[in-house]
């Protein structure tokens, strides 16, 4: 039996035996992991592999094939990824679907005995391994429902009247918030130039035609000291549109649901076709599927995922925290403008702000890895992100996969700030073992990301080195498609050589502006952005600044990036306080057909858009 194992983006080696060991949902952890008689977890399969390896009895070009039967694996926790599991570029672990069926390993838990009360089905929410569930989202066979909001149509929204940032309270048509009364958990989500915040509502006071609403912390403080990105109120810009949601009251339209966390009640309207008495409904449970996790000293290494399922995960800290990000989902633990400007570095005298940023989960987390394939796989139905290579990972693979879905961002590498290191100073550690490096991301399908936190991106990488973002197809993306760079500064810092090629980008934008098809961030010698298509670019009217989107955006700090031979329709671009040594070459719609025609889905990957 021979499998083949992808290492620094090169074929490495043949392996000529294997080692087999079976899951099925309907198996025994018990069992012996043979065919016939199959674990039931991956974590138990996963610990024969260690035990194999920790013993010896593996060869050293003998692969392990964990083989998962399709179906459906309910989790409770992660499966964790560790440096006793390793594998080896001769005898790599490869835990992988087996053929023609499709595993999904599910972070949801199933919501059953609906029952009809007036225009709502009803059904009670039952604990979850011990405790009482929150969760932010709703599936019903397979279709994301809309959590409950005082507007169908985003092109809609009402728009604030005023952001009182010393009472810390924003003033609103006192008509918008009336249909809400005194609901215990409701929530206003704000659209504030590249972002929208998750704000919960604490009280509001009806003065004549308007309202003030305040909210809870920490995001009210977070909300009103940061100063980007911000409401606009008044010329030149539209005044910040906003909607409300999780109120019952707001509960009026086909496909719309509503938890009441207090008595574990869910409400739903469902859509045309849809009987609650047979209808599979799935709520989040859990946020993170798998993690696989070494050491700088031990990464994991020699691991590949293949033709695997990762869906229904959660992220509940925008019902207990609110969430106001910066950019790409990344919020604020702490965020305020200082006076006078000037940041500790002295590189960046002009830094009127500070901020310290969280990162939000994903399906699949990675950290301190080597040499890890994931191939073949779909991220669908998650509350966050998708896959994030967050530290140390290097040598990494990540092809043909469909990211369809998400709530955050598709797919995310690279150090992005942190509670401790302040987002707009360059990171260049002293231990280059902790970069995001040698990763390669191609022939991915992104689309349908972002859908809640509008401020993420199809593929966000942040401090990274000799990454190849390459041969990718982003659709249907409201804020950017790659982002590339950290950090707003022209000082000198880890990244450099990265590479975006052959992309195709096409209807971006479709709720954020300031915004471009392929940005970049700060100082990366060497780095080329070439061969891309990006086209299509949707913004909405509700806007701050509707004329304020790009194609191609190089954005503060962009140093030593070459911009060549991408097309796009027109020459719609933004060259925003770059620093010293861009190239911008042939960009435009000159740019030949034959690189138009190769940007995108390889050929052999274009059955991703058909799934």
């Amino acid at each position: 039996m021979k499998s083949f194992f992808l290492a620094g983006f090169m074929l490495a080696s043949v392996s000529l035996f294997a080692t087999n060991i079976y899951v099925s949902p309907s198996g025994n952890d018990a069992a012996d992991g043979s065919i016939s008689a199959p674990k039931a977890t991956l974590s138990a399969a996963l610990r024969d592999v260690r035990n194999l390896r920790r013993l010896q009895k593996v060869a050293k070009d003998e692969a392990i094939h964990i083989i998962l039967k399709g179906g459906t694996y309910f989790q409770y926790e992660p499966v964790f990824v560790r440096p006793e599991d390793n594998g080896t570029e001769s005898s790599p672990t490869i835990i992988e679907a087996a053929a023609g069926e499709l595993p999904v390993l599910s972070g949801g838990m199933k919501v059953s005995g609906w029952k009809k009360q007036g225009k709502f089905w009803v059904a009670d929410v039952p604990d979850f391994n011990g405790i009482r569930l929150n969760f932010r989202q709703l599936w019903v066979n397979g279709a994301k429902a809309v959590r409950a909001r005082d507007v169908a149509d985003f092109t809609k929204m009402n728009t604030i009247l005023k952001n009182d940032k010393k009472h810390q309270t924003l003033w609103v048509p006192a008509s918008a918030v009336r249909t809400i009364g005194k609901a215990p958990h409701a929530e206003l989500v704000i659209h504030q130039m590249w972002g929208v915040a998750n704000l919960r509502i604490k009280s509001i006071v009806v003065h004549g035609d308007s309202a003030g609403v305040k909210f809870h912390n920490p995001e009210s403080r977070i909300q009103f000291e940061h100063p980007w990105p911000s409401p606009t109120v008044g010329k030149p810009f539209n005044n910040s549109a906003f909607y409300l949601t999780n109120a019952i009251q707001l509960l009026d339209q086909p496909g719309e649901w509503f938890y009441d966390q207090d008595k574990a009640k869910l409400y739903y309207i469902p859509r045309a076709g849809e009987d609650m008495r047979t209808a599979e409904a799935v709520v989040p449970a859990i946020e993170t599927l798998v993690t696989v996790e070494g050491t700088l000293e031990k990464p994991v290494q020699y691991i590949q995922f293949k033709d695997i399922a990762f869906n229904h995960t959660t992220w509940t800290r925008p019902s207990e925290k609110g969430h106001v990000p910066l950019q790409s989902g990344m919020f604020f633990y702490d965020a305020y403008r200082i006076d006078p400007p000037g940041a500790l570095d002295n590189e960046n005298r002009g830094l009127e702000n500070q901020a310290w940023l969280g990162r939000q989960p994903a399906a699949v987390m990675m950290n301190n890895v080597h040499n890890i394939s994931v191939s073949g796989c779909r991220f669908e139905h998650l509350g966050a992100a998708g896959i994030d290579m967050v530290t140390g990972c290097q040598f990494t693979n990540l092809e043909g996969c469909l990211f369809r879905d998400i709530a955050a961002n598709g797919i995310v590498t690279g150090f992005m700030g942190s509670k401790t290191l302040e987002a707009h100073l360059p990171y260049d550690p002293m231990d280059e073992r902790e970069l995001c490096a040698g990763q390669r991301i191609a022939n991915n399908y992104v689309t349908d990301v972002a859908n809640e936190d509008w401020s993420c991106a199809g593929i966000a990488a942040g401090f990274v080195r000799n990454i190849a973002i390459e041969h990718n197809e982003l659709y249907d993306i409201p804020y950017m498609g790659i982002s590339l760079g950290w950090a707003w500064s022209k000082s000198v810092n880890c990244m450099r050589n990265n590479r975006v090629y052959a992309n195709y980008i096409h209807h971006f934008a479709t709720k954020e502006s300031d915004v471009a098809g392929i940005y970049t961030l700060s100082v990366q010698p060497r780095t080329m952005v070439t061969e891309n298509v990006v086209d299509s670019c949707v913004v909405p009217p509700f806007v701050h600044d509707p004329d304020h989107w790009f194609y191609l955006y190089t954005d503060e700090g962009s140093s030593f990036i070459t911009m060549k031979d991408n097309w796009t329709p027109t020459e719609k671009y933004l060259k925003n306080a770059n620093g010293p040594g861009n190239t911008w070459e042939n960009n435009g719609l000159q740019v030949s057909d034959s690189i138009k025609n190769r940007a995108g889905l390889e050929q052999k990957y274009l059955y991703l858009k058909k799934l």
